[in-house]
């Protein structure tokens, strides 16, 4: 049988609650290696104690993973090439739409409620044909799409089975998203997609929230060629009143339980492992 090799991929912007734990346990247990990626491509929130924190978290909860750990900020050079690829293919477009004129254009009484995808509002397109030479670059989703037919993965978590988007679909419910951002220079879409190819991922373990997402995964490992893992969406950990747990929620922090004198067994229990 084939190495099962996960991975949890924590950005350090703040302390590791309950959901963390969940994830982080649910990977190690899935997997015959256990990988961990920093993910800190957004430098202005992550905090090197915020880093060390999640060392002393995850060890002190019992699990092991394989040295060194990846750290995205020392992967730029590997998302620019990937983006490079995708501009070389005529794929993409320089796009200069701040919130705002994104949020004008689609609050337009012509436009009727605007379609929600995996990264907010779906793009209008404002500035596919406008031939700017600089700004955010965007995946043309149309051109993406062309001669692909559709996108297809399969989920062993809480939504079994195998899931097919079409071109129409991914054009109507995803759009032309974001792969290259100004401020930072990558995307999580493709800082992602590169970082499982590169640490061999064969099965990518997440919570639910982002199920949309992986239709998007899927599409750029299929334009870069890159292998397409197994996928594992898991259940996430909610409060009191059903809202996800958020960085904010300190009483749920791992620290704050560790100071109250839990032990990683207690923790496994509170989150139904």
């Amino acid at each position: 049988m084939a190495e099962r090799v996960t991975r949890f991929a924590p950005s350090p912007t703040g302390p590791l609650h309950l959901g963390h734990a969940f994830a982080a346990m649910v990977a190690a247990d899935r997997g015959d290696r256990f990988l961990l990626r920093i993910e800190d491509i957004d430098r202005p929130r992550c905090k090197p104690e915020y880093e060390m924190a999640i060392y002393d978290d995850l060890r002190w909860l019992g699990l092991q993973w394989q040295q060194p750990v990846m750290r995205q900020s020392d992967r730029l050079s590997a998302y620019d090439a990937a983006v490079a690829r995708l501009c070389n293919m005529g794929l993409t477009y320089h796009c200069t739409c701040t919130r705002g004129d994104i949020k004008a254009a689609l609050s337009a009484p012509q436009e009727g409620a605007p379609l929600i995808g995996p990264d907010g509002p779906v793009y209008p397109g404002t500035c596919r044909d406008k031939g700017h030479a600089s700004g955010a670059i965007r995946l043309n989703m149309a051109a993406a799409m062309a001669g692909l037919g559709e996108i297809t993965f399969h989920d062993s978590g809480v939504r079994a089975g195998t899931h097919h988007r079409t071109a129409a679909q991914m054009i109507e419910t995803v759009g032309d998203i974001v792969l290259a951002r100004r401020d930072i220079g990558t995307s999580y879409h493709i800082a992602v997609t590169v970082d499982d190819a590169a640490q061999a991922i064969t099965e990518v373990t997440r919570g639910e929230d982002l199920f949309d997402a992986t239709a998007i995964h899927v599409l750029l490992q299929r334009l870069l060629g890159l292998p397409t893992p197994a996928y594992h969406h898991h259940r996430l950990i909610r409060d009191d009143q059903g809202k996800r747990l958020a960085k904010r929620d300190d009483a749920r922090a791992l620290a704050h339980f560790r100071a109250e004198g839990a032990s990683p067994a207690d923790i496994r229990r509170l989150v139904g492992l």
